[in-house]
């Protein structure tokens, strides 16, 4: 565990792994250090808040101890949506602000709070999740899918994470923007994961900067890691979304590229993302979101193989795991941590998280609700009148 700390005129800060920012008030840490080392304060200390480093958000951090499922949500945990592939989220939180960012991620109007995950925690929950879908269709390839609401690389365990599915899993792969890699991580990763998603939606450095949102996102750097993915034991598939009026150009000049450095050997080399508006996600200026008709058009004018089924990566439909609660169902909750958003809230039941929309309620509190999804086993309820 690497620490760092600081001060501010009322608190002391420590920040654990570049990303967990544990705020302790100073004349409670002046008590604490009389018997305490630095570590053991910011390990356990109390009364402390939690801070996301990156984003500045509350911060949970969720472990076996908590009680709190990994199932039922889909910001953090496990997520199974009925196929061979199985979702594993340990951490929210971005250190880009894509203009387009479906989920509002980085610098975020919409988004209060983040998660993140005890990676021992998660590796169990996967492997019963995969355990039970080997029990139904027993000679299927379960692969562990590393994505999330930000950037999973932020996650201080993720080469830890990664090693840990590898034996759980047939398959492992991740989705990052590539900033966070390097030359020694892809090495260390080589013989554990399977396949990298990179989205890189330009090659043009200052285009680069505007539709991450960031001074700080460099084209030149996020190249030379598709290179060494590629020159690596890791398959490279590169994922550009495709912004009508911001990137057309760019998407030939992508796909050039990947094949010239050779993206794709075991897998197809791109996947090419609609644009798509989303309630809560970002709308740049003037975008016009592309008919999945046009869209699909648009790529066989450009390759007939671009166009991606689920067959190229092996995914096929497989049992999921039992449903807690239906549709419709009235159900009493208590309310235990705070949603992503304002005006939710996170209950658990059964087992289950549950997300509560539209309340003004706080963590503790009892709700009579009524679950208005339950989809992929992602529940989410309202308050009952």
């Amino acid at each position: 565990m690497n620490i760092k700390a600081y001060e501010t005129k009322n608190e002391k800060i420590f920040v654990i792994d570049g990303i967990v920012e544990v705020r302790i008030p100073l004349k409670a840490y002046d008590f604490l250090k009389k018997r305490f080392s630095d570590e053991e304060i910011a390990s356990h200390g109390e009364p402390r808040e939690l801070k996301h480093h990156v984003t500045g958000r509350r911060l949970y951090y969720i472990h076996e101890k908590t009680g709190i499922p990994l199932i039922g949500h889909t910001a953090f945990g496990i997520i199974d949506r009925g196929t061979n592939l199985i979702q594993v989220r340990p951490i929210s939180g971005c250190n880009l602000n894509c203009i387009f960012c479906s989920v509002d991620e980085g610098k975020s109007k919409t988004r209060v709070t983040d998660y993140i995950v005890h990676a021992s925690y998660l590796t169990s929950i996967f492997e019963e999740v995969a355990e039970f879908k080997r029990k139904h269709s027993p000679n299927v390839k379960i692969e562990a899918h590393i994505d999330g609401q930000g950037e999973p690389f932020l996650y201080p365990k993720i080469d830890e994470l990664i090693r840990k599915l590898s034996q759980k899993a047939d398959i492992v792969s991740v989705q990052t923007s590539g900033m966070l890699l390097s030359q020694e991580r892809i090495k260390k990763l080589e013989n554990y994961l399977d396949r990298i998603n990179l989205s890189i939606h330009t090659l043009d450095e200052k285009k680069g900067k505007i539709l991450s949102g960031t001074t700080a996102y460099d084209v030149d750097y996020v190249k030379e890691i598709c290179k060494e993915i590629a020159n690596s034991n890791i398959d490279l598939l590169l994922a550009p979304v495709w912004i009508p009026g911001y990137n057309d150009d760019d998407i030939k000049e992508i796909i050039n590229f990947g094949r010239k450095i050779g993206a794709g050997k075991k897998w197809k080399p791109f996947g090419i993302q609609k644009y798509v508006k989303y309630k809560f996600g970002r709308k740049p200026k003037d975008v016009k979101a592309m008919s999945y008709k046009h869209f699909y058009s648009c790529l066989s004018s450009i390759g007939k193989e671009l166009r991606l089924f689920p067959k190229d990566f092996g995914i096929v439909k497989c049992k999921s795991i039992p449903k807690k609660f239906d549709v419709g169902e009235r159900v009493d909750l208590k309310l235990c941590l705070y949603g992503r958003m304002e005006r939710e809230m996170i209950a658990v039941g059964r087992g289950r998280v549950i997300q509560v929309v539209n309340t003004e309620h706080k963590p503790n509190d009892f709700v009579k609700a009524k679950i208005v999804r339950n989809r992929h086993n992602i529940y989410v309820a309202k308050i009952r009148d």
